[in-house]
C-alpha cells in the first residue's frame, strides 16, 4: 500500500491546468470547446488546425488543454507506458519559446521548469515534472531523429506554421508519418493567417499531392477550428518618404531617417494623449534596428526624454530580447521597442498601442546560377504587414503609421516565400536522409524542395559521406546530424579537430554557427571580442563552445576519413589561421583569393564565384580567405561583382590547399587559338589559377585542343579560302536541289563528319601545324559523290560565257542561306539579244542578273531578260544613255551586238 504522502504527490502531480484562470480575458477561451471535441471526435481524431489571429491567446490556451487531455487519459489508464504526459511546442523563434513558456508558468502559477517548461539552443529549463515544453523546431527535429516514435510525447502542436520554416514544414511530414504508427499521438498544427485548409488537408491525407511524390491515401481534411479576431478598432496611416527607400546597397540613410522622424512625432503626440502606451517599431535587420534606436534615441532626448528606446533582433542576448518582449514594469518609463520581425507574428509585447511600419522585411533568396542562398531586402508581404499593424490593436484601440505608399502596399505579395523555396537545403537533406526519406520523397510536405537545390545539397553531403548511393544517412550523417549545425560545420568541427585541437574547432564552429555579426566581415576580429566576456553574446557563444567541444571529442572516434579527405598540415601558427582552416574545411568551395588589380577589393572563391569585402573591412589585403558566408549584393562594398563577403577569417596559401585539397587540378591545358595549338602546365583550386607555365603540346592535347575551338567557333577557326567557299557555296545549292548523294556542307554537318574529310588536317594542326598552311578546298573535294562529281562543273558551273563573249564568275548563296539564289554581275551592254535566261542544275535554278552601268553601279535585277529588254530596259536607257554616252544604248537590244567596250573601240 502506497504511503499517504505518495499518493498526496500524485495527485498534484496529475492537476490539470486552471484554463479559466489562464484564459482570463482571452479571446481564443470561446473556442476551447470546440478544439476538445473535434480532437475526441471519429474519423481524423487527434488532428486538428487552429486558425486563429495573433493576440486571440491560442498560443497561451491550446497547450494547458491538451496537456488536461493527456493528463485525464493517463491517470484513466488509457495510455500506458507513460509516468506523466508531455505536450510539446514549437515556437519558430527562441525568444518565442522563452517568452510563451515563462508566460504560461506566471499564469499556471507555478515555477518555470516545473510544470511549464522550455528548451532550445544551449539552454533549457524543465524538469522531471514539465509537462508542456516549448521548443523551437530545430530541437524537435533533432529528437525525432533520435526516437522516431517521439514516445514521450504526447501531443505536438506546431505553432506558426503560416511563416513557412523550413524546419516547421519538415516537422509537419515527419510527424504526419508518426501519427500512422501511433494514432494516440495528438498533433496540432495553428496558423495567424487564412491558409488552414492546406495544412488541414495534408493533416488529414487528401492533401499529399503538395508534397514530394504526389501520393494521395484518400483521407479527408483534419477539423479546422477557427477563432475570431481579437483586435480592436485600428487607424492605418500613410506616412511615405520623399526619396526611395531601398537603393543598390541596401536600406537608404534617408529612409531610416525618415522612420525615426515618424516614430518619434508619432509617439511624442500618443504619449500626450496616453502615457501608458508603447510602440513598436518594424525594420528589416539587426543594423536597422541599431540604427533606428539610435537616432530616436537622439530625437527623443528632447521631446521625451523619460523614454526607454529597446532592441530586439536575433542577434541580441536572451536577457535583452526577453526585457523587450515583458512588457512595461509598473512605474516604468515609456518604451520604444525597435524590432525585426521577430516581433511581427510569435510575440505579444504587451503595452504596445502603436505601430510604425517600414514595410521592409529580410527573406532568403537563393541564386541558382551562383548556388548561394542569402538574405536580401524586399518589401514586406500584404500578410505580414496586417500581422505587423495586428500588434497595435491587441490589448485596446490602436493606430499603426506605415512609412511606405498605400499602392505598394497594394503591390506585395500576398504572402512571405516560403524557406523551403529559397534555402540551403543542405542541413535538410541531411535530415530527410535520415528519416529514410531522401530529397523528400514520400513525405507530405507543403511544398516540394526545388530540385536543383535539393540535387546541389545532395552533391554536398556526398562530399561529405554523409549519404550513402541510394540517398539514404550512412553512420557519419547520422553522427553530423546529432551535431546542432550545418553538416558542413559538423564534418569540419571533427576533421578540424585533429590538426587545431577541440578547443580550437569548436570556437570556430561555434563562432560561424551563431547569430552574431563579423565586424568588417571579420570573424577573427569578432572572436578576439567574444573571448573578453564583454559582448552581450559571449557568454551564449562560450556555451555553445563548451558542447561544442565535447561532441568533438565524444564523435571523432565514430566519424572516419571524408571521402575527400584533406591531407594533414602543421597546425596553425595562430587563433586567426585556425579559424580560417576549419571554415575552409567546411566551406572549400568558398576559399578565395585577392584578385590583382586596383580599386575596391575583389576576391575570386574556388566555386567561380567573384564577390567584395565591405569598405573597410580589417581583411583587405590578405592573400586568402575561407569565407563563411557571402550573398548577392549591390552597391560598393560589391566592386561590381554582384556578390559581397559577409563573414571570413584569413588563410596560408598551404592551408587553402590543404582544406580544399579535393579541388586541386594539375594539367596540360592545350589552346587553339589564332591558328595554332599552344599549351601551359596549370595548377588550379577550383576556379583559382595557382600557377601556370608554357609546355609543349603532346598530340593527344592538341587534338582536344583543336576539337574543343572547332565545337565552339566552328569552322571559321580554320578559314575558308576563296576556293573553299566557292566550292562550299556550289556544293550547297546542289543538295539544296537534288539532296543525296550531295553532301550537306553546312557547319553542324561537316562537324558531325571531321574525321571522313578533314583528318589528316586536323592530325597536322594537333601536332602544331599553323591554320595558315591548310586550304579547306581540297579536303571539302574528298565529300564529293562519284560519279556524280563529273557533273558539278556542268551543274553548277563557277563562270557564265556572256553574249559578249566575257567569262563571267557566277556567285552562288552562302551555305547557310536556304533560299539564295546563284547571282552574276554583269555590265548591261554584254547581254544585248539575251533573250532567254540561263538555268543552273539541270534547268531548276533561274540565274539572277544584276545589270550594271558601265561604272559598274546596278541598274536592274532580273531572273528574266526576255521581260527586262521588251519594258524596263527604255526607261533605263533613257535615263543612262547622257550619262555614258560613249557607251552604246541602242532602242533596239534584241539586235544590237552585245559587248564590253565604248562605241569608239567597237
Amino acid at each position: 500500500m502506497k504511503s499517504p504522502l505518495v499518493a498526496r504527490n500524485a495527485a498534484l502531480a496529475y492537476r490539470p491546468f486552471d484554463l479559466d484562470t489562464i484564459g482570463a480575458g482571452l479571446v481564443f477561451g470561446e473556442s476551447l470547446g470546440e478544439l476538445a471535441k473535434v480532437l475526441a471526435a471519429g474519423g481524423t481524431a487527434g488532428t486538428a488546425v487552429v486558425q486563429a489571429p495573433p493576440g486571440t491567446g491560442k498560443t497561451t490556451l491550446v497547450p494547458p488543454l491538451l496537456a488536461n487531455i493527456a493528463l485525464a487519459d493517463t491517470a484513466a489508464g488509457a495510455v500506458t507506458g507513460k509516468e506523466r504526459p508531455r505536450v510539446i511546442v514549437t515556437q519558430p523563434r527562441r525568444v518565442a519559446a522563452r517568452s510563451a513558456a515563462r508566460r504560461l508558468a506566471a499564469l499556471d502559477g507555478s515555477r518555470l521548469g516545473d510544470r511549464v517548461g522550455y528548451t532550445v539552443r544551449g539552454e533549457s529549463q524543465t524538469g522531471p515534472g514539465t509537462i508542456i515544453e516549448f521548443v523551437t523546431p530545430g530541437i524537435l527535429l533533432r529528437r525525432l531523429l533520435a526516437d522516431p516514435g517521439l514516445e514521450a510525447a504526447s501531443a505536438v502542436i506546431l505553432d506558426e506554421v503560416h511563416e513557412r520554416g523550413l524546419e516547421t514544414d519538415m516537422l509537419l511530414g515527419m510527424l504526419i508519418e508518426v501519427r500512422e504508427l501511433r494514432e494516440d499521438l495528438t498533433l496540432v498544427a495553428m496558423s495567424a493567417t487564412l491558409d488552414a485548409p492546406r495544412f488541414a488537408a495534408l493533416m488529414g491525407g487528401a492533401g499529399v499531392g503538395q508534397g514530394t511524390d504526389g501520393k494521395d491515401d484518400g483521407g479527408g481534411p483534419a477539423p479546422v477550428v477557427d477563432c475570431p479576431s481579437a483586435l480592436h478598432p485600428l487607424k492605418v496611416d500613410w506616412a511615405p518618404a520623399a526619396g526611395p527607400r531601398l537603393d543598390g546597397r541596401g536600406v537608404t540613410r534617408t529612409f531610416l531617417d525618415h522612420v525615426a522622424d515618424t516614430a518619434a512625432a508619432s509617439y511624442t503626440d500618443t504619449l500626450a494623449a496616453d502615457p501608458d502606451i508603447d510602440a513598436l517599431v518594424f525594420v528589416p535587420g539587426a543594423w536597422e534596428v541599431s540604427s533606428v534606436a539610435s537616432r530616436l534615441r537622439a530625437r527623443l532626448a528632447v521631446r521625451a526624454p523619460d523614454t526607454e528606446v529597446l532592441e530586439l533582433h536575433g542577434q541580441a542576448s536572451p536577457a535583452e530580447q526577453d526585457r523587450a518582449v515583458s512588457g512595461r514594469e509598473p512605474g516604468g518609463p515609456p518604451r520604444i521597442i525597435v524590432s525585426t520581425a521577430l516581433a511581427e507574428s510569435s510575440l505579444t509585447v504587451p503595452g504596445v498601442r502603436l505601430v510604425i511600419d517600414s514595410g521592409l522585411s529580410r527573406e532568403l533568396r537563393r541564386d541558382a546560377n551562383r548556388g548561394m542562398s542569402g538574405l536580401v531586402t524586399v518589401s514586406c508581404s500584404r500578410a505580414s504587414a496586417e500581422q505587423r499593424a495586428g500588434r497595435a490593436a491587441r490589448q485596446g484601440p490602436g493606430r499603426v503609421v506605415r512609412c511606405y505608399e498605400q499602392k505598394t502596399y497594394g503591390a506585395a505579395p500576398a504572402h512571405p516565400t516560403p524557406e523551403i523555396a529559397a534555402a540551403d537545403l543542405t542541413g535538410a537533406a541531411l535530415v530527410l536522409a535520415c528519416w529514410g526519406s531522401p530529397g523528400g520523397r514520400g513525405l507530405a510536405l507543403p511544398d516540394a524542395p526545388p530540385q536543383g537545390a535539393m540535387d546541389d545539397a545532395i552533391e554536398v553531403l556526398r562530399e561529405l559521406g554523409a549519404i550513402d548511393p541510394d540517398g539514404l544517412a550512412t553512420d557519419v550523417g547520422k553522427t553530423l546530424a546529432r551535431i546542432p549545425a550545418d553538416p558542413r560545420l559538423a564534418r569540419a568541427l571533427l576533421d578540424g579537430a585533429a590538426t587545431v585541437g577541440h578547443r580550437a574547432a569548436a570556437e570556430a564552429v561555434a563562432l560561424v554557427g551563431g547569430d552574431q555579426r563579423a565586424p568588417g566581415a571579420d570573424l577573427t576580429r569578432l572572436l578576439a571580442t567574444l573571448r573578453t566576456g564583454k559582448d552581450p553574446a559571449a557568454r551564449r557563444w562560450a556555451e555553445d563552445v563548451r558542447r561544442m567541444e565535447a561532441i568533438a571529442r565524444q564523435e571523432r572516434s565514430a566519424v572516419g576519413p571524408s571521402p575527400t579527405a584533406r591531407p594533414s598540415r602543421p597546425s596553425p601558427a595562430s587563433a586567426a589561421e585556425s579559424v580560417g582552416f576549419v571554415v575552409a574545411l567546411a566551406f572549400p568551395d568558398r576559399v578565395a583569393r585577392r584578385v590583382p588589380g586596383t580599386g575596391p577589393e575583389r576576391y575570386l572563391l574556388t566555386s567561380g564565384t567573384r564577390a567584395g569585402l565591405p569598405a573597410g573591412s580589417p581583411l583587405a589585403g590578405h592573400e586568402w580567405l575561407a569565407v563563411a558566408e557571402v550573398s548577392r549584393a549591390e552597391g560598393r562594398d560589391a566592386a561590381g561583382t554582384g556578390a559581397v563577403i559577409r563573414s571570413a577569417a584569413p588563410l596560408a596559401a598551404d592551408a587553402a590547399e590543404a582544406a580544399a585539397n579535393h579541388l586541386l587540378s594539375d594539367m596540360v591545358e592545350a589552346e587553339f587559338k589564332q591558328g595554332r595549338v599552344t599549351a601551359r602546365q596549370v595548377r588550379r583550386l577550383g576556379a583559382i589559377l595557382l600557377s601556370s607555365t608554357p609546355v609543349r603540346p603532346s598530340i593527344d592535347d592538341g587534338r582536344v585542343a583543336v576539337a574543343r575551338a572547332l565545337a565552339k567557333e566552328g569552322l571559321g577557326t580554320i578559314g575558308w579560302s576563296p576556293a573553299a567557299d566557292a566550292l562550299r557555296r556550289r556544293l550547297a545549292l546542289l543538295h539544296r536541289e537534288l539532296g543525296e548523294p550531295w553532301p550537306d556542307v553546312s557547319g553542324p554537318a561537316l562537324l558531325a563528319r571531321l574525321e571522313k574529310w578533314l583528318a589528316p588536317e586536323l592530325e597536322a594542326l594537333a601536332g602544331g601545324a599553323a591554320t595558315s598552311g591548310i586550304d579547306l578546298a581540297e579536303p571539302l573535294r574528298r565529300l564529293l559523290p562519284w560519279p556524280e562529281a563529273a557533273r558539278l562543273g556542268e551543274l553548277a558551273p563557277e563562270w557564265l560565257e556572256v553574249p559578249s563573249g566575257s567569262r563571267v564568275r557566277i556567285d552562288y548563296p552562302d551555305a547557310a542561306d536556304d533560299g539564295g539564289r546563284p547571282v552574276v554581275a554583269v555590265k548591261l551592254q554584254e547581254c544585248f539579244g539575251w533573250a532567254e535566261t540561263p538555268r543552273l542544275v539541270g534547268g531548276r535554278v533561274p540565274v539572277l542578273f544584276h545589270l550594271l552601268s558601265p561604272a559598274r553601279r546596278p541598274l536592274a535585277v532580273t531572273d528574266d531578260l526576255s521581260s527586262f529588254w521588251s519594258g524596263p530596259y527604255a526607261q533605263v536607257r533613257a535615263e543612262m544613255r547622257g550619262r555614258y554616252p560613249k557607251h552604246p544604248w541602242p532602242e533596239d537590244p534584241w539586235t544590237a551586238p552585245a559587248t564590253a567596250r565604248t562605241k569608239r573601240k567597237m
